[in-house]
């Protein structure tokens, strides 16, 4: 019977032969065990993570109160596998007491194993959203004619950035996990006002003085940042926020905007850049690839935590 280190150290190899861009390492966190056998007889393991978010944390704008999330580690066993380590999750859920309604049940997996996603999508599990890369390319022309302009933003555009940030929320909402909560203005609000005085950059364009689209952005140390443990070791862009007015969509202005965002990353020495979109919004499941950017680990998700089957 493999012991747990040789699920790992087959999971990781497995993981270096799908895709370069991993991370070496695979970590577990804290949590529950969940044993299973694959068909073959061969067992598998996950780690199940249940997070509470509090009522008025930002975290409640993009997931459930209650999130249940697997750390899935079936070795070579993808499909086999990870099919029944789902069923024994459901199993346990179904033994506990219900979750709340605001609930869901997550598993983040790399994008290009391909042989995992039958087992997702027979269980339920829907890619809601995922962690998308770009290395670092040669600054590209991306000037327009007219009167639109990119410069950083202050502490005077708050009201600005807060009503283009609502906008992409409200949107992201309706084609992704985003919930738009009563106190989201409130929310959006305190946090553009820290980071508008922070270090980390807001991006407004603009036309005849009008802002149009704003980008929120930061570099990271993946040492230091909770998503570290997802990509290469490096300092690394991050697009925390993309969004263009409606009336200025398709004119490429959010083309020009990442154009200054990504010379800057460059000229700042990250080793590439990533952000977070869904890919069943129309917008951005292509605005994104085109700017570079192509999925590293999707985030399935299913809700409430009881749909789970």
């Amino acid at each position: 019977m493999p012991t747990a280190q040789d699920l790992m150290d087959r999971q990781r190899a497995r993981f270096a032969e799908l895709d370069p861009q991993l991370p070496s390492d695979y970590r577990l966190p804290a949590g529950d065990p969940v044993l299973a056998h694959a068909p073959g007889g061969e067992a598998v393991a996950g780690v199940v993570r249940v997070v509470e978010n509090r009522p008025g944390s930002a975290q409640r704008l993009w997931q459930a109160a209650t999130v249940h999330e697997l750390y899935p580690l079936v070795g070579a066993h993808p499909p086999g596998g990870m099919d029944a380590l789902l069923a024994a999750w459901r199993d346990r859920l179904a033994g506990e007491a219900a979750p709340p309604a605001d609930s869901s049940c997550v598993v983040t997996w790399p994008s290009r194993d391909v042989r995992a996603t039958r087992a997702l999508l027979d269980h339920g599990f829907v890619p809601l959203s995922c962690l998308a890369v770009r290395s670092p390319a040669p600054p590209e022309d991306t000037k327009l004619s007219g009167t639109v302009k990119v410069r950083r933003a202050g502490p005077a555009d708050l009201d600005a950035v807060v009503e283009l940030a609502l906008a992409e929320l409200d949107y992201a909402a309706l084609v992704g996990a985003s919930v738009r909560r009563p106190d989201a203005p409130e929310l959006k609000r305190t946090t553009a006002r820290l980071r508008l005085r922070s270090a980390d950059p807001v991006w407004l364009a603009e036309r005849a003085g009008t802002p149009i689209a704003v980008a929120e952005c930061g570099l990271i140390d993946t040492t230091r940042h909770p998503t570290g443990d997802r990509l290469r070791p490096g300092s690394w862009g991050y697009v925390n926020c993309l969004s263009v007015h409606e009336r200025a969509r398709g004119s490429g202005v959010g083309r020009q905007l990442m154009a200054v965002v990504h010379a800057e990353f460059a000229r700042a020495g990250a080793v590439g850049s990533f952000l977070f979109y869904n890919p069943p919004n129309p917008l951005s499941s292509v605005f994104w690839p085109r700017q570079g950017y192509r999925p590293l680990w999707t985030m399935w998700e299913l809700r409430p935590a009881t749909a789970l089957r």
